[in-house]
């Protein structure tokens, strides 16, 4: 190797070594739970132009839970199938929030309503990730997400711990073959009406398409996750990037309170002024009054809230290394920026 070649081919080395190691200090831990007393395969979709994760499906039996890496500024949706299973043409599906790959890997596909949906924007707008629990297509499973550390006035745990398989209108119910509830649709599932789907002239916001008596099901019980297209009022939460973990738990109403600090449960009590959950009625129970009320889960701003406008630590490093290289190289040639 010529010398003079040295010093370019350092500083390729050096910005690869800080490349992987920003990129691992920046990137997002999602911990999916399964405090489920039946087997749960989660389903993962990366929005349209981010990176894809490393799996896009997996089972969980009950009490398993596994890690997920999510890279810097990932967007896309988590979800729970149920009933699953492989089929004599050696297909795989399941009768909830099937993703239609035929394998446990959903391989890009969405999951079939009706469907509980957990979904995220890493890095978004403010320098804030934005998270939250879906039920606009529908329930299939008592879900919750709950950030791990984190800092900002709406950083706090959202979900909905109530199975609305059972009580589900009748109108909206879907039923195994033993008859029992195994989904509960979304009005704009079950009749795809306009009005129901906030489409054609009901399209364009709160004002033009309002909470109907169904969707007003899922809000009572659920107050704090998503009843349908216009909810976001009470139902999107923020965490300062890249100071959150991020813990998605399906069934969170069977974790115990001996749980620990891993214990969803665990965390209402001893955060929330008020220990009692309370209910709409004796099956249905909910986190809490909407953000907005001030109750539940809230963290107390702190300094990692300021303003992102400062250069990355990334930019730093990268200005320094070519500052030292430059300085300790000074009266050589750059082989790539020689004219000769």
């Amino acid at each position: 190797m010529a010398p003079r070649t040295r010093p370019l081919m350092l500083a390729a080395s050096i910005l690869l070594f800080l490349s992987s190691l920003f990129s691992a200090a920046f990137s997002t831990t999602f911990t999916l739970t399964n405090s489920c007393a039946y087997t749960v395969w989660p389903g993962l979709l990366s929005g349209s132009g981010t990176p894809a994760l490393p799996t896009t499906g997996f089972a969980l039996a009950p009490g398993e839970s596994r890690a997920v890496e999510a890279p810097a500024a990932w967007s896309g949706r988590m979800w729970g199938r149920t009933l699953c299973a492989t089929g004599a043409d050696g297909r795989f599906a399941c009768a909830t929030c099937d993703c239609g790959s035929g394998a446990v890997e959903c391989a890009g596909g969405g999951a079939a309503p009706p469907c509980s949906l957990a979904e995220f924007t890493l890095a978004g707008s403010g320098g804030n990730d934005f998270y939250d629990v879906s039920l606009v297509d529908g329930s299939n499973i008592p879900m919750a997400v709950l950030p791990q550390g984190g800092s900002g006035a709406g950083c706090a745990a959202t979900g909905c711990l109530a199975d609305l398989n059972g009580p589900c209108p009748a109108d909206l119910r879907v039923a195994g073959p033993d008859g029992a509830g195994i989904a509960c649709k979304s009005a704009c599932e079950a009749f795809g009406r306009p009005e129901d789907c906030c489409s054609g002239a009901f399209a364009g916001g709160p004002e033009a398409c309002r909470p109907s008596a169904y969707s007003m099901f899922f809000k009572n019980a659920c107050p704090r996750a998503y009843s349908y297209a216009y909810d976001d009022a009470t139902s999107t939460f923020t965490c300062a990037s890249g100071t959150a973990a991020y813990l998605v738990v399906f069934c969170p109403t069977a974790m115990s309170s001996s749980d620990g600090e891993s214990s969803l449960k665990s965390s209402v009590v001893s955060t929330n002024p008020s220990p009692a959950l309370p209910h709409v009625n004796d099956t249905v129970s909910y986190l809490g009054r909407s953000r907005d009320a001030g109750s539940g889960w809230q963290h107390t701003p702190s300094s990692s809230d300021a303003s992102s406008s400062a250069p990355s630590p990334f930019a730093i490093a990268v200005v320094a290394v070519f500052t030292w290289l430059c300085g300790s190289s000074a009266g050589r040639q750059w082989p790539l920026l020689s004219s000769s």
